[in-house]
């Protein structure tokens, strides 16, 4: 199951349910080009150890084969979207609900970088999105905050929190993935679009001053902020128009730099 573990992670396809052997889906053919001795956390086939690419003894009557969960190991549950709701994780093929008491920012952003959800917005406790039916994972998560995924941090093995249903905690991600500039002479100049929940929508000019520029164009590598135009300077774009943005002007990162004035 280790290496289960590292097929079903490297392929983006959930949790390990089964490891099969004796050719469970037929012998296939071509070289036999490794036997895997995987630790369970390494991120793909190629980094477990082996005795050499192609060094074996073995033949096709003794092919591996591995059956994935298909479920990404976190998910949010009764939200109003996606990314957005009751925190839920996948152990031992059961989802469970968090307590709040052992989740916090680091943890948030782990979820919402799994998820394709963004940034976080809001940690929130006390069942904010219902107390759900789920079991509760009661362990400390502690993730450092740059895991691709939760499976990957680290928990704790004392049980030191009362926790119930009543105190699940639930999580609020931006939903914004990804910023681009549309329409100008090259890809440093144009209309602001963002997307969210993989849909591109623009930006209301209302609040659009020079710190949000500087932001944005540090982001893209697009140098230094030249000037701020509005009124369909771009022409109007379609979709959605998603939110205002008010910038400090401070860091590299329209995410982290930003306050959301208005939503969708």
């Amino acid at each position: 199951m280790t290496d289960a573990a590292v097929v079903c992670r490297e392929l983006d396809c959930g949790e390990p349910v089964d490891a099969l052997t004796d050719n469970h889906f037929g012998q296939g053919s071509g070289p036999v080009w490794m036997s895997a001795l995987c630790i369970g956390s390494e991120s793909t086939l190629k980094n477990c150890g082996s005795s050499g690419w192609s060094i074996n003894v073995c033949t096709h009557n003794s092919n591996a084969g591995v059956i994935c969960s298909g479920h990404k190991p976190s998910r949010l549950a009764a939200g109003p979207h996606l990314c957005s709701g009751r925190l839920e994780i996948l152990h031992d093929q059961t989802w469970m609900s968090v307590c709040d008491a052992v989740f916090d920012q680091q943890d948030a952003e782990v979820v919402c970088r799994e998820l394709d959800c963004g940034a976080p917005v809001q940690v929130l406790g006390a069942a904010a999105f219902d107390k759900g039916d789920a079991q509760m994972w009661t362990q400390e998560i502690q993730c450092r905050g740059n895991e691709s995924q939760i499976s990957f941090c680290s928990v704790s093995s004392s049980h030191k929190h009362n926790c119930s249903s009543d105190i699940n905690v639930g999580l609020k991600c931006s939903g914004y993935t990804d910023l681009r500039l549309v329409n100008g002479s090259d890809s440093c100049s144009g209309r602001v679009e963002l997307q969210f929940l993989k849909e591109w929508g623009t930006v209301c000019d209302a609040c659009w001053d020079m710190r949000a520029a500087s932001v944005l164009c540090r982001q893209l590598n697009c140098g230094i902020a030249v000037s701020v135009v509005g009124s369909d300077w771009f022409g109007e774009g379609s979709g959605e128009i998603w939110l205002s943005i008010t910038c400090l002007g401070e860091k590299n990162n329209i995410w982290t730099d930003s306050s959301f004035v208005s939503g969708q």
